[in-house]
């Protein structure tokens, strides 16, 4: 390992399992300090265990994200353990009610934006002080699948996430001269237990059933995981210094091959953030990729 981490410290919500599990003992691995949280106490100190067998001094707190207290005191803790805070990997997240949206269960939607987008939004903002007083701080972000296009049937997965990615885009304009960057990963279709959801929904997912059945089944169309993790690790490091504001599709972007001057050539631009199809956004962006 190159160590790319050393000396820093990592927060990671949905650390108990699937990907935030795999990005915090990536971060273990190239040695940062860890915070990790989850709902599940087995889960998270099984991830913590890993962590520390890693190398990484690890703190695991089972909290529930979509309590604002909870987060708060979450940071407050990973505050008081380690003196600062350079890296929130904002990772916790659910489906919700899985169904057209004319019957689904709408405190259980509510609850979905309360777990995906104010749980990100709580912990970004517990965060924000302390990075904002160092100077540094990256902020990481989970979109997915209808954050950029519609995904029927998960109406509030979807909503939720193109609001993670907005919130990205806002906070990232913000902090963008305190040293702070903020950015979001689009992880592809990993199988996880995430998955476990589609699958016992059945006929109610629609299409994307059988896609995540074939997934389950074969690996058909899947992302290993390793490649979202991969990237939170490039937007963690100062591998990705200076770029903010994006959303990267870890399986389709070709980050691997960004250099500092690939990120300069994105600073302004339209590239790799949500936007309206327009004459406006698509004649400068037709002049040049950069």
């Amino acid at each position: 390992m190159s160590h790319r981490l050393d000396g820093k410290v990592a927060i990671v919500t949905g650390a108990g399992r699937g990907i935030g599990a795999a990005i915090a003992q990536a971060y273990a691995t190239e040695g940062a300090r860890l915070a990790i949280a989850s709902r599940t106490s087995a889960e998270l100190e099984s991830v913590a265990a890993e962590c520390r067998a890693a190398g990484a001094e690890c703190l695991a707190v089972v909290t529930d994200v979509s309590s604002g207290s909870a987060v708060r005191k979450f940071v407050g803790a990973a505050l008081e353990q380690f003196g600062r805070i350079d890296i929130l990997a904002n990772v916790a997240g659910v489906y919700g009610p899985i169904g057209p949206i004319e019957d689904v269960d709408l405190e259980a939607w509510e609850q979905a934006l309360h777990v995906n987008l104010l749980g990100t939004l709580y912990a970004s903002q517990a965060v924000l002080p302390t990075m904002r007083a160092q100077g540094a701080g990256r902020i990481i972000a989970m979109s997915g699948g209808g954050a950029t296009s519609p995904l029927p049937r998960f109406s509030a997965y979807g909503v939720s996430k193109a609001a993670v990615v907005r919130l990205v885009e806002t906070l990232a304009e913000e902090v963008k001269d305190q040293g702070i960057t903020v950015n979001a990963i689009a992880p592809g279709a990993v199988d996880t237990t995430l998955q476990d959801a589609v699958l016992q929904a059945g006929d109610r997912a629609g299409d994307l059933f059988g896609r995540i059945k074939a997934l389950r089944e074969s690996g058909a169309g899947g992302t290993p995981i390793e490649v979202p993790v991969q990237l939170a690790l490039f937007l963690a490091s100062e591998d990705s210094r200076g770029m903010t504001g994006r959303l990267i599709s870890a399986p389709h972007d070709g980050w691997q091959s960004w250099d500092a001057d690939r990120i300069q050539a994105l600073d302004g631009t339209a590239w790799f953030t949500l936007r309206r199809i327009d004459p406006f956004t698509i004649r400068p962006l037709a002049n040049g990729q950069p």
